[in-house]
């Protein structure tokens, strides 16, 4: 009769303990202390995706101009800062800078970019790393900053196609 009464006790306690693991994790704690954040925090950040799609000669050899959908949906193009140089690894690097219009006709402002890409032939690359870094723009982006990478393929005879995701943090609304 003793290890029918300690094995109800074992029974009864686990039960007590299961019921206060649940009420514990179900929100009786108050939560952590935020963590320090990298933006004001009068900012708020949303993420972003979509691809873009360009082709070369739209405005000269040197310039594509296209198509982005997605988030920042609208008409994007792109001028190759000089020729490509060589990178680590049999890489080919692009200097490129970005002029982006949204759909809503609000501009996207970006630092110089550079593309990282692998050689397929002469004419076609695979783009390993592209950093885009968003520094402000007008209307809804005046203010705005963010970090954007894309990856895709560059074909110098007949365009771009990229996809891009990132994040964009916007000032707070007044």
């Amino acid at each position: 009769m003793t290890i029918g009464r300690i094995t109800r006790i074992a029974f009864f306690v686990s039960i007590a303990v299961l019921l206060y693991a649940f009420i514990a994790s179900s929100g009786g704690y108050p939560a952590a202390a935020p963590h320090p954040q990298s933006e004001p925090p009068d900012r708020h950040c949303a993420p972003v995706g979509g691809t873009v799609m360009t082709n070369f000669g739209a405005i000269d050899q040197n310039t594509t101009m296209g198509t982005a959908t997605g988030d920042l949906r609208g008409a994007v193009s792109g001028t190759l800062l000089g020729a490509p140089q060589p990178g680590a690894g049999n890489t080919l690097v692009f200097h490129v800078q970005h002029h982006w219009v949204t759909e809503s006709g609000d501009t996207l402002s970006f630092d110089p970019a550079t593309a990282t890409t692998v050689p397929l032939s002469q004419t076609l690359f695979a783009v390993v790393t592209y950093p885009l870094h968003l520094t402000g723009g007008t209307g809804r982006f005046a203010g705005a900053t963010g970090d954007i990478n894309a990856i895709g393929e560059v074909d110098l005879a007949s365009g771009t196609v990229f996809r891009y995701s990132g994040q964009v943090c916007f000032g707070d609304k007044d």
